[in-house]
């Protein structure tokens, strides 16, 4: 999933893999893209509404990030729910065998962006509670129990990722990951949107949400080491309430790192999170890659079209 961000000159895109497709969103619509058993591409769009406070907010640092991920998570719902009924439609069979609809799109869930309206409180308060009975007696409070926290996170993090990536679903959710990074890649190279042209390119993108997800455990320890707590509940209290400047600011540096990607030496900063994708993403087939495009050219027309009719959907 690739959070969009403002850029100078050329347009910035988001988007996210789905079950068997790929979700695109542009300024006025979101589309997604998924192939059927038949081998024909499906659609399903769904035109952005977006309160005026809303984007008054999304202008204002630290706390635009939080208010992004919010609206990222009610569309990205839509589309998840497209995606897995057609797939439920069409492989009940499989379904049956393998894990629940509901399990499938709560895996799906916690690897993209949907997992900061509930897998993000798991992974920020289950740490603490393991590091304070594992560690209690052996490492002080502090910022020694806050490196022991975030250790306790990246291992439950990458274990937890890569326990779900073993089911054929995922896999092939990840290979839809890497072709949406691929088109977005091409995109913003200038080059022609074929399935040759896009294939060049890499799986692994700046602004992916693997990023933010590895983001918000490294500022965390920062963040938490700031502040100081006389009790396990208070230390519990602390991380609830700070969990939204965490986020404010992993989004901030995001964008940071994002800037910085063709700077030497300063592009190492986005690492830790181009590494994290080399799990969560896969080189997709061309079937895969055409699907990602079909999506990303079938929002653009709809948002070129959206504009000239002056389409501007507001709450």
């Amino acid at each position: 999933m690739v959070i969009g961000l403002a850029q100078q000159n050329v347009p910035s895109y988001g988007g996210q893999a789905v079950i068997e497709g790929v979700m695109f969103g542009g300024k006025q619509v979101t589309v997604t893209a998924i192939r059927r058993k038949s081998q024909e591409i499906e659609y399903f769009e769904a035109p952005r509404t977006e309160f005026p406070w809303v984007r008054a907010l999304k202008k204002i640092p630290f706390i635009r990030g939080l208010v992004g991920l919010i609206e990222a998570s009610a569309n990205g719902a839509k589309h998840l729910n497209f995606a897995s009924d057609r797939y439920s439609l069409e492989s009940d069979e499989e379904v049956s065998a393998g894990p629940s609809r509901m399990q499938m799109i709560f895996g799906v869930a916690v690897v993209g962006i949907l997992s900061f309206l509930f897998g993000k409180f798991v992974f920020t308060l289950v740490p603490v509670f393991l590091a304070k009975f594992l560690l209690g007696n052996w490492v002080p409070d502090g910022i020694a129990q806050n490196l022991a926290e975030g250790v306790i996170k990246l291992i439950l993090l990458l274990g937890y990722i890569m326990a779900i990536a073993q089911a054929p679903i995922i896999k092939r959710l990840f290979q839809y990951h890497g072709a949406e990074h691929k088109v977005i890649n091409a995109y913003e190279s200038g080059v022609d949107l074929t399935v040759e042209n896009v294939q060049k390119f890499s799986t692994l993108h700046y602004r992916c949400g693997s990023s933010f997800l590895i983001f918000t455990v490294i500022i965390g320890v920062v963040i938490y080491s700031l502040f100081t707590y006389d009790t396990l509940w208070d230390r519990v209290v602390q991380r609830i309430v700070l969990l939204p400047v965490v986020i404010g600011v992993s989004y901030e540096f995001l964008q940071w790192t994002n800037k910085l990607r063709d700077t030497p030496v300063l592009r190492y900063l986005g690492y830790p999170g181009l590494w994290l994708q080399k799990i969560t993403t896969r080189e997709p087939d061309d079937s895969q890659v055409e699907v990602a495009i079909a999506a990303f050219e079938k929002m653009r027309t709809r948002d070129t079209e959206m504009n000239k009719q002056g389409l501007v959907t507001t709450g």
